[in-house]
């Protein structure tokens, strides 16, 4: 008999306006977005900030954040106060501030308990020559103050070339900044915590220049860091799955789907993207098969056995280490 507790569990996306944001969620995507400049979809989520509703199912109208406190069995009883991952689409029409991540020590003293946060972006569209922000230059906190101070971002700053395609982790500690003309598939721990190091003297709402965090920032940059010279996807595809990331808060992968393939589901919980293509997707313990297609995100919760896809796609997927 199907058990459709352990069916495939479809959040709501929602999403968030951002001074950099743009059109293409709805004009390359297809969702229904508020009007302005929207910035993010996040499509995997349980943050306080950006709680996901299921749409269907057995559990719709539930929280994800629901879920995890009473339901914990769906996600294989593993332990943790939050919902630990949160995967976005981030459509950047202007650049997004530079900008550095604490981890989860300074985070949980400084940002009233805070996650930290590590993430990485999947680069779904680039406009062409379009570069990103990938590391520093400044050997310590007295160099970086003072690159900071004498505004020498032309020094300061790493910037690599940015194509569809390219991967790129950005571990705490990595100053960043995500460039215009890009759009991009984030995986993160479950933390809105971002110190801006640079906003390009930009303006909020109020008129007023957006606030700036160069303490934090001084006291979280990791100046030990070697700063990547490419995006580029090194890792090899063994039955069209291809590691992308594996570090001690998530592993993600990017996975093709050429006709048939069967993934098996043995983690607590597995978060599954489709960044291109479209066809369908079943959990074997519900038996119940869904159409998906670009920008159709879902988690897989423990215990719904294998899944099989059917259809031309590639997905993202991640879970637990």
């Amino acid at each position: 008999m199907s058990d459709t507790k352990r069916d495939l569990v479809f959040p709501e996306p929602i999403f968030h306006e951002k001074i950099w944001g743009g059109r293409k969620l709805a004009d390359d995507f297809g969702y229904e977005i508020p009007d302005g400049p929207i910035g993010e979809c996040w499509a995997i989520s349980a943050h306080p900030n950006g709680d996901c509703v299921v749409a269907e199912g057995a559990w719709a109208g539930k929280h994800l954040s629901e879920l995890w406190d009473e339901h914990r069995e769906l996600f294989g009883n593993v332990e943790g106060d939050r919902f630990p991952l949160l995967v976005k689409i981030i459509d950047a029409k202007d650049n997004l501030s530079v900008q550095v991540h604490p981890d989860d020590v300074y985070a949980a003293e400084h940002e009233n308990g805070s996650l930290g946060k590590r993430e990485c972006w999947y680069v779904l569209a680039a406009d062409p020559d379009t570069k990103i922000v990938i590391g520093q230059h400044a050997h310590d906190r007295a160099e970086l103050a003072a690159m900071i101070d004498e505004g020498r971002w032309d020094d300061m700053l790493n910037l690599v070339p940015c194509s569809a395609g390219d991967f790129f982790p950005i571990e705490p500690g990595c100053v960043h900044a995500i460039q215009g003309g890009t759009l991009i598939l984030e995986t993160q721990q479950s933390s809105d915590v971002t110190y801006r190091v640079y906003d390009y003297d930009r303006v909020g709402d109020d008129g007023k220049p957006r606030e700036l965090h160069i303490q934090q920032s001084l006291d979280v940059v990791d100046y030990d860091m070697v700063a990547p010279a490419s995006g580029e996807i090194s890792a090899p595809e063994v039955d069209g799955v291809t590691e992308l990331m594996e570090c001690p808060n998530f592993v993600v992968d990017r996975v093709r789907v050429d006709g048939e393939k069967v993934l098996g589901q043995p983690w607590p919980f597995l978060c599954v993207s489709v960044i291109d293509g479209e066809g369908t997707v079943r959990a074997a313990e519900a038996g119940v098969e869904h159409k998906v297609g670009r920008g159709t995100h879902f988690l897989a919760p423990s215990g719904c056995g294998d899944l099989t896809f059917r259809g031309d796609m590639t997905l993202v997927t991640s879970r637990l280490p």
